[in-house]
């Protein structure tokens, strides 16, 4: 007889507020190359959306993972691409010794016939890519490369079926078109197409399943195309960042030399040769920003566990997961940056003036706090106005608050430090000073 798994008695929620400050940098940018914004306290703010700060501290930890560092080594990851049938083509090519191009047009096949629909055929770009990125383990392909190999004889019968329907399917119709009926593989819509065989169907669907991918568990997915195969519900929320005062933003103009131009006017026998290669290479504008931003995100640890559970794992293993996974969560928070600009901008060096971690039985947002803009003409340095601001609003809130402990702070700036033990020394710090990102989780 089985047990059921004990529930989870600590804190729900772990929060994690964090102030960073950034100066010339571009880390996101809008269709027209602008940085992004957004208007908040009846003024203009700087904004890092929440999908560039997710995608850049998913990959920091899947990276560290894969090198086997940090406190995910050792667990599964996840891949979010368009390219899974070119992966599973490789791995046949690689693997298996078949010819690439067969092994492209049997792994789309595949995929499409399962529900992922892929791009033009007329298109050599995109022919081969999914109309949408599927987030799944990253040996998926691997998997669905090994059960088509195996199951070679028989999906060579189907292709020929398959392949010769698609092709009919995809004539252009006179005015009477055909009585289009669901294809029974999770595309309605379409003309009749021979059924993927049940088998395959089971391995691919396997193979593209979250499973134990961690990063899965805790960002979650969606892929509405594939009926049979499982969404996710994140276990992290993670909010817009914003600066905490008015934007402040340049067009910085820039003029890159032209090399070869260059060598010939150092090496000009007179002056009108010289002249004929006068002028940069090419010039124009970007625009940087600098400012102090407020961060914030939240670990529904329940969930987490709810998701580890949900993919296969016992609970002993489901709780060693989670414990894992929330530690490596707070280190990409605090250490992660994303990348944009980055070698222009030397951005990705960022460490935060003030990171603030708690627990509580549901989420808080301490966005609040910055609805008035800091002035810093008038409060001084904007860092370290809003990390007065912040320690005495938490102070505030966790007084009147049962569900809400007081909480955890680290800094990398000595002047904040100083500001961290100005309080404490007060009594009106209402959280313990922390040395390491570890020391962030109770």
């Amino acid at each position: 007889m089985t047990t059921s798994a004990p529930a989870f008695t600590g804190h729900q929620y772990l929060s994690l507020h964090l102030l960073e400050t950034v100066v010339a940098v571009l880390p996101v940018r809008d269709e027209n190359g602008s940085p992004k914004a957004i208007v908040y306290g009846g003024v203009e703010r700087h904004m890092i959306t929440s999908q560039a700060r997710r995608r850049a501290e998913r990959v920091h930890s899947r990276n560290r993972a894969n090198a086997g560092t940090g406190a995910l080594a050792g667990h599964t990851t996840g891949v979010r691409t368009r390219e899974w049938a070119l992966i599973t083509a490789r791995a046949l090519k690689g693997q298996h010794g078949w010819d690439l191009s067969e092994a492209v047009v049997t792994a789309r096949a595949v995929l499409e016939a399962l529900g992922l629909k892929c791009g033009d055929q007329a298109k050599k770009t995109v022919a081969n890519l999914t109309k949408v990125l599927v987030f799944a383990p990253a040996d998926a392909g691997q998997q669905i490369a090994d059960h088509i190999h195996a199951q070679r004889e028989d999906l060579t019968a189907w292709m020929e079926v398959y392949l010769k329907a698609k092709e009919g399917a995809d004539k252009p119709k006179g005015k009477k078109a055909a009585e289009t009926t669901p294809d029974g593989d999770g595309a309605p819509g379409t003309e009749k197409l021979p059924a993927l065989p049940k088998a395959t169907r089971t391995a691919v669907l396997t193979a593209l399943a979250p499973r134990d991918a961690i990063d899965i568990a805790l960002y979650g997915r969606f892929l509405a195309e594939i009926a049979e195969s499982p969404n996710v519900d994140g276990a992290i929320q993670t909010a817009h960042a914003f600066t905490v005062h008015e934007a402040e933003q340049i067009d910085d103009f820039y003029a890159a030399a032209d090399d070869a131009k260059l060598d010939r006017k150092k090496n000009a026998l007179d002056f009108l040769d010289s002249a004929d290669d006068s002028g940069a290479g090419m010039t124009g504008y970007q625009s940087l920003i600098s400012g102090t931003f407020y961060r914030h995100a939240v670990l529904d640890r329940r969930q987490l566990r709810t998701n580890l559970r949900a993919a296969g794992m016992s609970q002993p293993d489901a709780e060693a997961a989670a414990v894992a996974a929330e530690k490596e969560f707070v280190t990409a928070f605090v250490d992660a940056f994303p990348e944009a600009k980055k070698n222009s901008t030397a951005s990705t060096g960022t460490l935060p003036s003030l990171v603030l971690s708690f627990e509580g039985d549901r989420p808080f947002n301490y966005a609040a706090t910055f609805q008035n803009p800091i002035d810093e003409m008038a409060d001084g340095p904007a860092a370290h106005a809003a990390a007065r601001r912040i320690l005495a609003h938490h102070a505030f809130v966790a007084a009147r608050r049962p569900d809400i402990t007081a909480g955890r702070v680290l800094t990398y700036d000595m002047d904040t430090h100083n500001i961290i033990s100005e309080l404490a020394a007060s009594g009106a710090l209402l959280a313990k000073e922390a040395a390491t990102v570890e020391e962030l989780i109770a």
